[in-house]
């Protein structure tokens, strides 16, 4: 069956049908159809997070002959995009516990192939979904065009039956790929394509709490990180307007919990307890600002830092900054904030010493003061950096995306897509998070909660009590089920 023509036993109508072809033939007519091109794989070393998570590159290429050889008994795909920095965040953390559990991890970014149809078409959709994102500080536009697009526009049936036409044609990426390999997905492009070329074991890793038929791709197994969607998933709700859906086959649809890191997840209960301990010591309060992959959180950034100042001077908080491979965010927030010029410490492009100083902060002896500020231009070094720098931070500021889920205390700053609205609906029940703050008077109330209350104690006491609940290990089961897949096919 067209996977655009019925979705799990849901008809898409004549019309939108013939629209999902449409979609596809302007994209072929933009970019070209490569379906028939032979594309060789070469398998690399990934010189960052190689060393620390076992990862290895697969290249796809049209020039040259395949090298390396991928571990057919032990190797795990884990497919992606750069889209943001969302997506390559969970795909670290699905390394992370390959790794861990004696997999090796073969990292497959649909983004990376420039002469390819598929990262062609990604790359337009990137662009206009960071344009889309900037243009969200327009109160207007964010109202009548971003908020509606990301929360009812990619929730409906029609959408994925768009998608997966288009995502025929990010299918030949994985022509020479062993189709025995389990594929854990973590967007839901690489899944689909997946599926298309003819994967036999596939894990759709589905990354938001908001229900969105834009994440389905049926043939994969499909796993969410909390209960909320997980019933928002099984009936497909609100998939099809008031309509009610045929639903999920039930084996098809598995809660795992959060997607997090081995290293991040056994070493909470030492982590938490490092930072009340600096709390009841009387030290700096650590805040980790991370700017998100579309550089859209600078404004709030300002707000913040202007707001801490006085308290940075005092010793009484300290800033980890990390904007990621934005060097100008950085640069504009030094030169709108003099003050900074003599509490900031710049850590720029240079990974040998961001490991180093990410290592020193874990030393309960070290004093760290000050604003540090973190840029690094390869992607893997950005977002990674992040993850680092999280064990030793207090509180991480941050939009209610992917690091919703993260088992730190959050602070989150106004949300950039309605659907992240859940994020942090989601981690203020669970307790490790706060409420959305949607504007700066809102996040300095909060900021003063953390610095003057018992906010602190408290989501370090529950992010403890969710470990011991199973809650932090979504990446775990999600590896699993994905080696499961194949255990069970042989």
């Amino acid at each position: 069956m067209d996977k655009s023509k019925v979705i799990f036993g849901n008809k898409i109508s004549d019309k939108d049908y013939k629209s999902a072809l449409k979609s596809k033939k302007s994209y072929i007519k933009k970019f070209g159809d490569d379906s028939a091109v032979d594309y060789k794989i070469k398998v690399t070393d990934n010189k960052v997070i190689g060393p620390l998570l076992g990862v290895k590159n697969i290249v796809v290429s049209s020039a040259g002959v395949s090298e390396g050889e991928m571990d057919t008994g032990k190797g795990i795909i884990v497919g992606n995009i750069r889209m943001g920095f969302g997506h390559y965040r969970i795909s670290m953390a699905m390394a992370s516990y390959a790794r861990h559990l004696g997999y090796t991890p073969y990292w497959l970014d649909l983004n990376s192939y420039p002469e390819t149809t598929c990262t062609k078409v990604i790359g337009h959709q990137n662009d206009l979904y960071s344009l889309g994102s900037r243009l969200s500080k327009n109160p207007i536009f964010n109202k009548l065009v971003w908020e509606p697009t990301n929360y009812e526009g990619f929730r409906a049936l029609t959408y994925n039956a768009k998608d997966q036409k288009n995502a025929e044609l990010m299918a030949p990426v994985y022509k020479n790929v062993p189709k025995d390999i389990p594929v854990i997905a973590t967007h839901v492009w690489p899944a689909q394509a997946a599926i298309h070329a003819g994967m036999k074991h596939v894990v759709n890793a589905i990354p938001d709490n908001w229900p969105m038929a834009l994440h389905l791709s049926e043939g994969s197994l499909h796993t969410i990180q909390c209960k909320n969607a997980y019933m928002g998933y099984r009936i497909l709700n609100g998939m099809n307007k008031k309509k009610v859906c045929q639903p999920m086959p039930q084996e098809d649809l598995v809660y795992t919990g959060h997607y997090i890191d081995y290293e991040l997840v056994e070493n909470i209960e030492k982590d938490c307890e490092a930072r009340l301990n600096r709390k009841k010591s009387g030290k700096a309060m650590r805040f980790l600002l991370t700017i998100g992959g579309a550089g859209a959180q600078k404004e709030i950034f300002a707000e913040i830092i202007k707001y801490l100042i006085p308290y940075i001077k005092d010793n009484k908080a300290m800033l980890y900054v990390n904007v990621g491979d934005y060097r100008n965010v950085w640069d504009q927030l030094v030169s709108e904030i003099p003050e900074m010029a003599a509490l900031k410490h710049e850590h720029m492009d240079n990974w040998e010493d961001t490991l180093a100083f990410t290592e020193k902060a874990l030393d309960p002896n070290a004093e760290i003061t000050g604003i540090h500020g973190f840029y690094h231009k390869d992607i893997f070094e950005a977002v990674y950096t992040t993850n680092l720098l999280m064990r030793s931070c207090d509180v991480l500021v941050t939009k209610p995306s992917e690091l919703a889920f993260y088992p730190v205390p959050k602070l989150f700053i106004k949300r950039v897509g309605k659907h992240e609205m859940w994020g942090a609906i989601h981690s203020a029940e669970i307790g490790d998070g706060t409420l959305e703050c949607r504007d700066i008077p809102h996040t300095i109330q909060m900021l003063d909660q953390f610095l003057n209350t018992r906010l602190l104690d408290e989501m370090c006491e529950s992010i403890v009590l969710n470990k011991n609940m199973g809650i932090y290990d979504g990446a775990k089961k999600v590896v699993e089920l994905a080696m499961k897949l194949k255990e069970d096919n042989k």
